[in-house]
């Protein structure tokens, strides 16, 4: 068993990005002020059952401008066994709110762990502006077509590599581009295409993952499995689908399955020629 000490040094995200049901659920809001009100609307709209620092809850909001005031009123929650959100100061958050941009049923956080608020506001701001107003009709339509869905594909992985294909850019649902109502059944009457399967191999020339052509990307957030030599930076790693199997290895696989497997390789640019 790793010590605490190792698992936070390996560890590589700061916090986890956590969708949470609040409605009807009581959180505490403690402050007053243009802060607390804000924290206020935002509960608000999350249906929850907002309540003051005395009575009993799992979440906290700590709205109060006044320092000594506010790290008692946060050392009294924590000692409770409340997660605190303290606004203006991160280093005694629990948790953090993100900027949110709400396609209904989508909601998409952005989040610094308190870092900048104004950063996460201006990147809110321009995604917005570049995804469609029906955004989540689209959702809708993917959540009532599921039967038919399932029915179409019913191996999983299967299912997933044909969910994916018609969500890429350009794609028939890419999400990025405003669709009509009946997008995802015309989608399903498209006639079958065959998924890519196999083992395909990649040679990545750079380590900064934000230089990856856009079909590397794309293979990287599809692969099942992503067989990688020792060298790949760490970096590139984390762009593969969260849930992908990632196996080191020195050569590539002898043999692959009905998935699509990946033999990713990183073979840098000599920036002296």
């Amino acid at each position: 068993m790793n010590s605490p000490k190792t698992d936070q040094a390996e560890a590589s995200l700061h916090s986890l990005p956590v969708l949470m049901r609040l409605l009807g659920r009581r959180v505490i809001l403690a402050g007053h002020g243009a802060g607390a009100d804000a924290k206020r609307r935002l509960l608000t709209r999350a249906g929850a059952n907002i309540v003051g620092p005395d009575d009993q809850a799992a979440l906290a909001i700590v709205a109060i401008e006044e320092e000594d005031e506010a790290l008692a009123v946060i050392a009294a929650l924590k000692a409770r066994g409340v997660l605190v959100n303290a606004t203006d100061r991160p280093d005694h958050c629990d948790f953090t709110l993100p900027a949110i941009i709400d396609r209904h049923p989508v909601l998409i956080a952005i989040g610094t762990g308190g870092a900048s608020a104004g950063l996460a506001k201006a990147l809110r701001q321009r995604l917005e502006a570049m995804l469609p107003a029906n955004l989540g009709k689209l959702a809708d339509g993917l959540y009532a077509a599921r039967g038919a869905i399932r029915r179409r594909w019913p191996d999983a992985a299967t299912r997933r590599r044909a969910i994916d294909a018609a969500l890429d850019p350009g794609g028939p649902l890419d999400p990025f581009h405003a669709h009509q109502d009946d997008a995802v059944a015309a989608w399903l009457d498209m006639p079958e295409t065959t998924p890519r399967t196999g083992l395909v191999s990649l040679q990545i020339d750079n380590a900064d993952p934000d230089m990856l052509r856009l079909w590397q990307a794309r293979l990287l957030g599809q692969a099942d499995r992503v067989f990688h030599h020792p060298d790949v930076p760490k970096a590139i790693l984390e762009r593969a689908r969260a849930d992908a199997e990632r196996i080191a290895a020195t050569t590539p696989p002898t043999s692959s399955g009905a998935d699509l497997d990946l033999w990713l390789t990183y073979q840098p640019v000599d920036s002296s020629q």
